[in-house]
């Protein structure tokens, strides 16, 4: 279905069809717009162009390493001190159980990132990259924030590039975007105060993108920050992009607003999330992928997100803490492996009508597949360039693989 385009959109629909670069004035002025619709439609548009009408998950598995965090940011419900009972942290024999099991039911990324923890040495970390990578070298590790990289340089007394130079050796295969938050430092000193500043932020992912690692990036939206402190948000990340190309992914995370001690009468409404994701695909031109997070959104949502800018629903996730231990109410799995039943990602590209394109691997480490439950073995498989790495159709021997094909809305 086709809206009918107001004349005040019309020159932004014509910019965007021809490849012209939005411009921050434009940018608010869709933040602006109230007709979700439109915006959507012309989102829906642009991601079109880029992706067809193919929409991307990963076979993954959170967990965090400990939640015991030097830092109080207002906004975090997850961070715990050492004198708190329900703190935590793991050896790392727990994570390589962790990853085994994971590796035993067809997850082919692990997400890890933790609290600046006070007191464990480096080493620690360098054990666990190597032991996790142990469990199987195409195991993909998503591994740490910016600001855990700022920690962990700091208790080592190393440089950030000799760190990520490290840790890459060992087999870090990319960064998460986390810690993002909003850059305007006058909101992040509100809502974090303490943590890395903007720069920072984008320094150690220009650095880790110069040693030929690639990372998402994030924003966190609906809590103090205005659309205009939103699109500068997403202009500083659209500079680092045209300078380096490293990023392979843009993630919107709405605020929870449940169990901290930020001041928010208007927690981010449905609207407003695919209002932002729409947004984001038109003025981030240099970005393959938006994802939908689930997780924040609930996945109904994400669905129709689809529709509206986003072409990746991040992944099945397993086991989330920061954002549940905020408020989010969603499932804690998007996926029942196994069963023979596809992933709850897969079956709301489904649903929407995009055409589900599964995990992925890196480059150069070899192929490993994904699996959806072994009663799903025959789903059509194409290769994929995946949000945090390359996605490849192939698996190993008795793994299935997880894109089906759908048929796109008219």
């Amino acid at each position: 279905m086709s809206f009918f385009i107001p004349d005040e959109l019309q020159d932004i629909r014509e910019k965007t069809a021809h490849g012209q670069r939005l411009d921050e004035a434009e940018a608010l002025s869709l933040f602006e717009c109230g007709d979700l619709n439109v915006l959507g439609q012309l989102a829906d548009e642009a991601n079109f162009r880029k992706n067809n009408d193919r929409a991307s998950y990963i076979l993954n598995r959170y967990f965090n390493y400990s939640n015991y965090c030097i830092l109080s940011c207002q906004f975090c419900a997850f961070s715990r001190k050492k004198r708190d009972s329900d703190g935590f942290e793991l050896a790392v024999t727990d994570m390589v159980q962790k990853a085994k099991e994971a590796l035993s039911i067809g997850i082919t990324e692990l997400h890890i990132v933790g609290g600046l923890h006070p007191s464990l040495p480096f080493s620690y970390y360098t054990e666990m990259i190597r032991e996790l990578k142990a469990v199987d070298d195409r195991l993909q590790l998503k591994c740490f924030t910016a600001i855990e990289i700022l920690h962990l340089a700091w208790i080592a007394k190393k440089p950030v590039p000799e760190v990520l130079g490290e840790f890459k050796s060992l087999g870090l295969d990319s960064l998460t975007g986390g810690g993002a938050e909003i850059f305007q430092q006058e909101v992040r000193d509100r809502i974090a105060r303490g943590k890395e500043t903007a720069e920072e932020y984008l320094d150690v992912h220009r650095t880790w993108h110069k040693l030929g690692g690639r990372s998402t990036c994030t924003m966190l939206f609906g809590h103090l920050e205005t659309p205009g402190d939103r699109v500068e948000h997403m202009r500083q990340l659209r500079g680092l992009q045209d300078e380096t190309g490293g990023f392979t992914g843009f993630i919107p995370l709405p605020y929870q607003p449940d169990n901290n001690e930020i001041p928010v009468e208007h927690p981010p409404t449905g609207f407003d999330m695919l209002r932002t994701l729409a947004v984001a695909r038109l003025y981030l031109d240099n970005f393959d992928h938006i994802t939908a997070y689930w997780v924040g959104m609930g996945m109904k949502l994400a669905q129709v997100a689809l529709n509206y800018g986003a072409d990746d629903l991040h992944g099945t996730i397993l086991e989330e803490k920061i954002f549940h231990m905020a408020g989010a109410d969603t499932p804690q799995r998007s996926a029942t492996f196994g069963t023979g039943k596809r992933p709850v990602s897969a079956q709301c590209h489904r649903r929407s009508g995009r055409r589900p394109r599964g995990s992925r691997s890196t480059p150069g480490k070899g192929k490993m597949g994904s699996t959806l439950g072994r009663a799903s073995a025959k789903l059509a498989t194409e290769p994929l360039m995946r949000i945090g790495s390359t996605t490849t159709a192939a698996g190993p021997k008795g793994l299935a693989h997880g894109p089906g094909r759908g048929r796109r809305r008219s």
